[in-house]
């Protein structure tokens, strides 16, 4: 079939920036993770200050790592498989740099105010009420170059990696903007304009699509980019994709109650949330298998190309949290995990081997393109970080489910006489090998990172940007 050749470059800079940025803050996000972790084995390492304490930092490693980490990796590739899979350039150039520096601001801006103790105390949504603003405006103006860019894409066909990301874009854009509805009382303070289970019920309505669409939906953008094209094979079924992403988005919406059981929240509600979140893991598992079959006739690559190795890695873990979320979701099962270290282990199944997996195998695969090299400068680095990834991940979602069962099944035993068994400080005595191991798991996965930055940055030092962008000069649509 014929060919049609695009005159106009892609925008590789943006992709440059963001890309970068993603793999320190990276390191920053996960360095100060292993550090919090490190507080629970021993506590001295609060150093007494109240900058440095638990509480503080807590909030600022999950904004670092969600939003810092993820959201410029969602940015860098988001921006980068739209302009390829549209054949044309990025709408606006200066709004595109817009959204760099603007979002760079909003992590600094947290960097400075959460270990200051200025929060909404709100989960994932702690930024207080001038930053949540200047997040809303650089989203807004997010969406209107990523749509923006579809609509004068040269190609009749949208590829279904950007009907994910543009969920993503959309639903956080909601999300945000709904739960951090508040009346401001001075520049460091507002409080939310909700009230009680109301209030709770909306955070966790944010709180769980902020999983939900920000560390899935646009993950899954990516997944159905990179791994057909690291594999180079079609995605297994088209079909099966589309049915993925409207089964996902109308589902995940509704499971937000599971955060909420035993509590004040109406048991309907509750049992809503339950139901949804188990009806949730046929769209999961679709869109894993998805991407596992795109493997078909080329699993012997995994023995030679660790990019690819991460990405189906990650997907292995996708499919392992997107299991275990669902049964934890279960009253029962909720009744034994809830509020024990089982959750910690959970989340990071999916924070540390779907979402960091994911974005670096995708960072592996772009960054020599985006700066006009054949390829990063070690294979064998990258095989060194992909099993400090992989031995990373394991050793802290095993020790975080050990101690979690450990926590539920001694906080709730009870002595003949209806007294407790365990005192806390037994069950705290009791995970601390657990904690121990935590931080080892992480030290592993963060030093990976620090792998990763050396092979970066000598692939940048033997760059040729200009290359890169004479090469996406000559844009060729693909006979379909």
């Amino acid at each position: 079939m014929s060919t049609a050749i695009s005159p106009t470059a892609y925008n590789y800079k943006v992709v440059r920036q963001f890309a970068i940025m993603t793999v320190v803050w990276g390191i920053l996000g996960m360095g100060l993770g292993v550090f919090i972790a490190s507080q629970l084995v021993w506590p001295e390492l609060n150093f007494g200050l109240p900058w440095t304490t638990f509480g503080r930092l807590r909030p600022l490693h999950t904004n670092l790592v969600i939003f810092a980490f993820g959201g410029c990796a969602l940015f860098a590739t988001s921006y980068y498989v739209v302009q390829r899979t549209c054949q044309t350039r990025l709408i606006s150039d200066g709004l595109a740099a817009f959204t760099f520096w603007g979002w760079q601001a909003v992590i600094v801006g947290a960097g400075i105010s959460l270990p200051l103790g200025y929060t909404t105390t709100k989960e994932y949504a702690e930024l207080e009420w001038p930053i949540a603003i200047l997040l809303a405006i650089v989203w807004v103006i997010y969406a209107v170059v990523f749509f923006g860019t579809i609509a004068k894409r040269k190609t009749k066909h949208i590829y279904v990696g950007n009907w994910f990301y543009g969920a993503f874009i959309l639903v956080t854009a909601m999300l945000h903007i709904v739960n951090h509805a508040s009346l401001p009382v001075t520049l460091f303070k507002s409080y939310s304009a909700y009230a009680g289970a109301t209030d709770a019920m909306i955070q966790w309505w944010y709180g769980h699509n902020a999983v939900g669409f920000f560390l899935t939906t646009g993950f899954l953008g990516m997944m159905y980019y990179f791994v057909p094209k690291q594999a180079e094979r079609p995605i297994y079924s088209y079909r099966l994709s589309i049915v993925h992403f409207w089964a996902l988005i109308t589902l995940y919406i509704w499971a937000g109650p599971h955060h909420l059981h035993y509590t004040a929240l109406p048991d309907w509600a509750q049992s809503l949330g339950m139901a949804m979140s188990i009806i949730l893991l046929a769209p999961s598992w679709g869109g894993m298998i998805n991407g596992m079959m795109t493997l078909s006739g080329a699993w012997h690559k995994l023995r030679t190309d660790p990019i690819l190795r991460f990405l189906v890695v990650s997907l292995a873990f996708y499919g392992m949290s997107t299991f275990e979320g669902p049964m934890m979701a279960i009253k029962t099962v909720n009744s034994l995990s809830h509020y024990t270290d089982w959750t910690i282990g959970h989340v990071h199944a999916g924070a540390l081997g779907w979402v960091a997996m994911i974005s670096i195998g995708a960072l592996y695969h772009m960054i020599p393109k985006i700066f006009g090299r054949a390829q990063m400068h070690s294979v064998g680095l990258i095989n060194t970080h992909f099993w400090l990834a992989t031995i990373g991940t394991v050793l802290y979602i095993a020790s975080m489910w050990v101690n979690g069962i450990t926590q539920g099944l001694m906080w709730r035993a009870i002595n003949d006489d209806g007294t407790l068994t365990y005192s806390f400080v037994e069950a705290l005595q009791a995970s601390h090998p657990g904690y121990i191991v935590r931080a080892l798991g992480g030290a592993f996965f963060a030093s990976g990172m620090l792998f990763m930055a050396y092979n970066v940055w000598r692939t940048v030092r033997a760059s040729d940007p200009a290359e890169a962008e004479a090469a996406a000069k000559i844009a060729v649509v693909g006979a379909h």
